[in-house]
């Protein structure tokens, strides 16, 4: 467990996939009332999120009462999106805030959670992906430092649905590694 100013930061376990299911369909229904076509709620059910604890790690953030305020999901490789890649970088998916609970800049400090649990493996790279049709969530990467190298236009959903992505990285070989992750 690891507390950074005044957010708890824990990896999840099995018993937690509940908690992010819910967690995911709030912030897709917030999507939906935004008009942004991104997430739909019961797209990612436990098994989901079960799945990636084995291959990779998710993490909650909780605020002094316990209460979950956010979560991210952070891989080791990214195929799908990204090609067959040296191992030089951290992919974060699903990045999720609890709208109605989280303290303004909660977002930006899951990114810098996971950037420091990135740096801390010695991967010099921060990755996502964000939907070519969601510009306001690009221009929130980008102003937390990431820049765009690349697009897959035609990404595959689970679903069959085809739809455009685009790539974004962050160096991290100049991260200050201050707090533990």
């Amino acid at each position: 467990m690891i507390i950074d100013d005044g957010i708890v930061f824990r990896q999840a376990e099995e018993k937690d996939a509940g908690t992010l299911v819910a967690l995911y369909d709030g912030a897709a229904h917030w999507m939906h009332a935004q008009g942004i076509e991104q997430w739909k709620p019961g797209d990612k059910d436990s098994a989901h999120f079960r799945a990636i604890m084995r291959e990779g790690e998710v993490w909650l953030a909780s605020d002094d009462d316990g209460h979950t305020i956010g979560a991210y999901e952070l891989w080791w490789s990214d195929e799908e999106a990204w090609g067959i890649q040296p191992p030089v970088a951290g992919y974060v998916h699903r990045l999720m805030v609890e709208r109605e609970a989280a303290p303004v800049g909660t977002g930006r400090r899951l990114l810098e959670h996971s950037e420091r649990r990135i740096a801390r493996t010695g991967r010099e790279r921060a990755r996502l992906d964000c939907v070519s049709t969601n510009p306001r969530l690009l221009a929130y990467y980008q102003s937390a430092g990431y820049r765009v190298v690349g697009e897959l236009p035609n990404k595959v959903g689970k679903d069959g649905r085809v739809y455009g992505v685009i790539l974004l990285e962050k160096r991290l070989d100049q991260l200050t590694l201050v707090n533990p992750a």
